[in-house]
């Protein structure tokens, strides 16, 4: 069986694979796995949330625009590492098998931008940054 499809019995017009055919097959799927990872996006609503105080929202918020510029320098990448592939692909057609069609990247940032937003609301509803009216009420009165 497995000698009548490696074959390579030229006179007859069969659907033999050659090995090559098949090599060329399992490289391709292969490399298609390979061509981006996949993505990682945060959730929204953590467990954690409703311990965190007005010091963490503001941690976290500002760990979540570092990790947003990051992702923008990888999107960059990836688009510059697509473009490369695609032109390089009409000549070497394998090569399209590594353009990256997931969109980590993009997916990850619209994660932590809602991530944001709902962190915005935690700290709103927690009124950080506004004065507390305790410390304001015990403000001396200016001397004139």
């Amino acid at each position: 069986m497995i000698d009548a499809l490696f074959s390579r019995n030229t006179g007859e017009k069969s659907m033999n694979f050659s090995l090559r055919t098949l090599c060329t097959i399992i490289l391709s799927i292969t490399l298609v796995g390979c061509a981006g990872r996949p993505p990682q996006p945060v959730a929204i609503v953590q467990a954690t949330d409703s311990y965190m105080d007005c010091a963490a929202i503001s941690i976290e918020a500002q760990a979540n625009n570092a990790k947003l510029q990051s992702l923008g320098g990888e999107q960059g990448n990836k688009v510059a590492q697509n473009v490369a592939a695609g032109v390089a692909g009409l000549f070497i057609w394998p090569l399209w098998f590594a353009m990256d069609f997931q969109g980590s990247a993009d997916k990850e940032e619209a994660a932590i931008n809602s991530r944001n937003q709902y962190l915005a609301v935690m700290a709103q509803q927690r009124r950080c940054g506004a004065p507390h009216p305790a410390v304001a009420a015990t403000t001396a009165p200016s001397i004139r």
